[in-house]
């Protein structure tokens, strides 16, 4: 579905697993074993359908990357162990001789934020072993963050499953997740942990609205406010109101001003081509 509906002339997908895809685009500037092709690990939304994915691929085609997109699972949600598990997967990938010397930046949209931080999770239980990883994210960027409280969570899973029952939803899954508080809570607590303590030195980018109900912008705002306070290089864009994981749709050319200038910024590609 998603190579279907990347319709570009040079463009070429490998399924990797079956939530991993690998989309190599036609190769643009100097890129040579000194300076491999970069790659943009794209962690899109739950239910996310694959033309809205090909919008964001793409964006970085056009600017010399290729992407490696990684879709998520609701299970992976539900039972974060089987989530753990699908990080522990994706980092063994990336640490693999096919990605092992190629630069790298994380594209991560709502629920997708989880899954990376599943691999940061890892990664923060020996930071020393996978330092030659961290070095090579030069940069992520993180677009309608869930973040908050359980109700957040509660509300995403609404939304996203079966968004004409959202109330029923969120009720059963504040349920669900207090009566399996040690195989949910706890893990979700240790990975929102991770996050704010970040393994990840690389500048990052923010896109939120006030109006998210999956995103509480103040704790986004708060997550800003200590990585900054860490020194880390943070920008950030928001929005009175918008669209969750649709910014670029409701406002393009803000959204892909702000997108270029920063990865322009991070030198990742040697040939500027413009968003």
């Amino acid at each position: 579905m998603l190579s279907r509906a990347i319709a570009m002339a040079g463009v070429t997908a490998n399924k990797i697993s079956k939530h991993i895809t690998l989309l190599s685009g036609t190769p643009t500037g100097n890129f040579s074993p000194g300076h491999p092709k970069p790659v943009l690990i794209l962690l899109p939304w739950l239910g996310s359908r694959p033309q809205a994915i090909a919008k964001y691929c793409e964006i970085y085609f056009r600017t010399g990357f290729d992407v490696l997109v990684v879709e998520s699972e609701v299970s992976q949600f539900l039972w974060p162990r089987w989530g753990l598990e699908f990080g522990g997967h994706l980092l063994d990938l990336l640490e693999s001789e096919r990605f092992s010397q190629r630069p790298l930046l994380v594209h991560a949209f709502s629920i997708g934020g989880y899954t990376f931080t599943q691999v940061l999770v890892h990664v923060a239980k020996d930071t020393q072993r996978y330092q030659s990883l961290t070095n090579r994210i030069r940069g992520h960027i993180y677009d309608s963050l869930v973040i908050g409280s359980l109700e957040h969570m509660a509300i995403g899973l609404g939304k996203t499953m079966m968004p004409r029952m959202e109330s029923l939803v969120r009720a059963v899954s504040l349920l669900y997740f207090r009566a399996f508080k040690h195989q949910t809570v706890d893990y979700f607590n240790s990975a929102i942990d991770v996050f704010w303590n970040t393994p990840v030195n690389a500048p990052s980018l923010f896109f939120y609205s006030e109006n998210d109900a999956l995103c509480d912008y103040k704790s986004l705002e708060k997550v800003v406010e200590l990585w900054r306070s860490r020194g880390l290089t943070v920008e950030s864009k928001k929005w009175k109101e918008s669209i969750h994981a649709g910014h670029l749709r409701t406002h393009p050319q803000e959204y892909l001003s702000t997108l270029d200038n920063f990865v322009q910024s991070l030198n990742i590609v040697p040939l500027k081509a413009k968003m």
